[in-house]
């Protein structure tokens, strides 16, 4: 790591303080009562930008963990940089970091890479900036203008490249990006402000000194960069603990620069997804030991399971049946049965919220007043959720139209050490059922509704999520206690958010229920949601009374 401005300062301040049944994500660098310091990877927000887009590494946290639920913003880095980032937890760190940031206190290091030449080797830049549409610029004698004020100094000369540190002295939004623009070395991969098109903007928050609120000392936090690392890459290896989960999505579409190819990995095996089926695919994930085409479809019915199953094109062949890890609970997947192949990663972070209890800021699973804590999981194909529920502690009935992904589900219980007699699986259709359990008087503290966009059924016929996602959830709140919490999710595409969400609320009004606590959920980071790929999953948490 470069050197850096002023005199060393003290380490890091105690450890991090890690939930034994909820590890750390590895982008969280330091935690302790009153801070916590994250390394944000590039391509991801400080926080969401729109309701309805995906979470920010800060909305994130704090529907992560319960003691992260009071995260407080204290600066910000623009999506495209990385590097640190430092959190309020009380009062007194919220207190004192704002007013450190405001007295220009907390001293930041920053490191950029430019493939310009650059002009001498330590020089500040003072130029009033101002917004100017979607960016900002130097705008000297305008009266809208804010002062700003950069330090650089160059650390590495090399062929093609030169390496500089930056501390800004004023905190400005783009202040570093402009003043680099302005000395003619603008910052490589900053298209918007002159820079030479790469991966990704080459700008890291390396380092970060401020005191400490509880300790009245200095502290510093410091984070290295590799400028090369793939910026989907970082994104990942930020965001999930490899030791515990295994199975996630790698490349994501146009949102990681890979517009209609869709990679997941399932322990050691990748799964290429393209309209054309495509059978040379891009790098792989690390640790690749085989890799598998599916094309995507739209008209699964029209098709038999063999037709649609995932194709063996390269490496080692992954046996009939073998198992993955996420978020340390075991799930037993198949490249031979089907267009599914049993897990869906894009609800990773929903069935964590069954297995920990913890759904959201304020908003546990489990009401006090809550006397049974069952879950009814409806349209349960191998029973994803209702394992991580029978994880968590929670008793589990499991409904699904095929015994085949019912019996599926029955091992997953076993490959978990989890008795599957203490919990219920049932055949059938979920209308159907939805009105026995309502007749026998049954009552469940949880529903799951996650239905197909489309089924059809000898009992109930066709069902459609865009024009019966409403009835379905009039059934459930039937059986649905007071207090308890109702999990309704789509992937339909012509549904949008607001849409979804107006359907689950006329749904509700109409049976007289209310509406407590609501949490509107987008899919994972590992599903970047972007312009060029608008998202695919809604998912709404609501508690009842």
């Amino acid at each position: 790591m470069p050197g850096s401005f002023g005199e060393n300062a003290a380490g890091f301040l105690g450890p991090v303080i890690p939930d034994p049944a909820s590890p750390v994500p590895p982008c969280v660098l330091h935690e302790d009562e009153h801070l916590l310091v994250v390394n944000k990877p590039p391509g991801w927000n400080t926080h969401a930008p729109s309701p309805y887009a995906g979470e920010g590494i800060y909305d994130w946290l704090r529907n992560r963990e319960p003691r992260w639920a009071t995260l407080a913003i204290i600066h910000r880095l623009d999506k495209e940089t990385s590097g640190l980032l430092v959190f309020g937890k009380t009062a007194l760190a919220n207190r004192s970091l704002t007013e450190q940031f405001t007295r220009r206190e907390v001293r930041k290091r920053y490191v950029l890479e430019t493939d310009r030449e650059v002009v001498g080797d330590i020089f500040t830049v003072r130029t009033p900036i101002r917004r100017a549409g979607e960016r900002y610029q130097a705008a000297v004698g305008a009266a809208d203008a804010e002062s700003a004020e950069t330090r650089f100094r160059v650390v590495e000369r090399k062929f093609g490249s030169t390496l500089i540190e930056a501390e800004p002295i004023t905190g400005r939004t783009h202040q570093i990006r402009v003043h680099a623009m302005e000395r003619d070395f603008p910052i490589r991969g900053d298209c918007l402000y002159g820079g030479t098109p790469s991966g990704r903007v080459r700008l890291h928050a390396a380092e970060l000194r401020f005191i400490h609120p509880r300790e009245n000392r200095e502290v510093v936090y410091q984070t290295d960069v590799d400028f090369d690392e793939p910026t989907g890459a970082a994104l990942r290896r930020a965001l999930i603990d490899f030791r515990e989960t295994d199975s996630f999505r790698w490349i994501h579409g146009a949102a990681d620069r890979s517009a209609g190819c869709y990679i997941d990995r399932f322990n050691g095996y990748a799964l290429v997804q393209s309209e054309g089926g495509a059978a040379v695919p891009m790098p792989m994930p690390p640790g690749t030991r085989g890799w598998y085409v599916k094309q995507l479809e739209r008209r699964m019915q029209e098709r038999r399971p063999a037709e649609l199953s995932p194709r063996h094109a390269g490496g080692e062949m992954a046996s009939e049946i073998f198992v993955v890890r996420e978020n340390g609970v075991q799930f037993e997947l198949s490249f031979q049965e089907g267009y599914s192949v049993g897990l869906f990663l894009d609800q990773r972070d929903n069935r964590r919220r069954l297995l920990t209890g913890h759904v959201g800021e304020g908003f546990p699973l489990w009401d006090s007043e809550i006397a049974s804590r069952e879950i009814l999981n409806c349209f349960a194909y191998t029973c994803g959720f209702s394992v991580c529920g029978a994880r968590g502690g929670a008793r589990t009935t499991s409904l699904d139209l095929s015994r085949k992904y019912l019996d599926w589900g029955h091992r997953n219980f076993l490959r978990n050490g989890i008795d599957p007699q203490g919990h219920e699986f049932i055949h059938g259709d979920a209308f159907d059922w939805l009105r026995r359990f309502s007749r026998m008087g049954r009552q469940f503290g949880v529903v799951v509704l996650d239905p197909p966009t489309f089924s059809r059924s000898k009992e109930y016929g066709i069902f459609r999520a865009e024009s019966d996602y409403g009835s379905l959830v009039r059934s459930a709140l039937s059986v649905l206690s007071s207090r308890g919490v109702l999990l309704s999710s789509t992937n339909a595409a012509r549904v949008s958010a607001d849409q979804f969400l107006r359907t689950l609320r006329d749904a509700i009004g109409s049976t007289g229920r209310r509406i407590v606590k609501e949490l509107y959920i987008p899919q994972p980071p590992d599903f970047p949601v972007q312009r060029d790929e608008p998202a695919h999953l809604k998912t709404v948490w609501m508690r009842m009374d």
